[in-house]
């Protein structure tokens, strides 16, 4: 699977580009060159939901993960 790395400034600068970039592939955002979240379409984003609701580990890591970054998501939603 191919993954872009941008850098978290890259994203915010570039927000819109991020959006389309992520509907084509992965794209990882790193902070002081250290791997913070990956952004994925909506559609991947599902298809991981599906597979999720029959495992409850990955639900549970899913649900912990989204709390976890809450900040850098609503940081990113501005």
């Amino acid at each position: 699977m191919n993954i872009r790395v941008i850098t978290s400034t890259e994203a915010q600068n570039q927000f819109g580009k991020l959006i389309e970039d992520a509907q084509k592939e992965p794209v990882m955002i790193q902070k002081n060159g250290r791997d913070q979240v990956v952004i994925i379409s909506a559609e991947e984003y599902e298809a991981i939901k599906v597979k999720a609701v029959s495992n409850p580990l990955i639900k549970e890591a899913h649900k912990r993960s989204i709390e976890r970054r809450r900040s850098v998501y609503e940081a990113l939603a501005k």
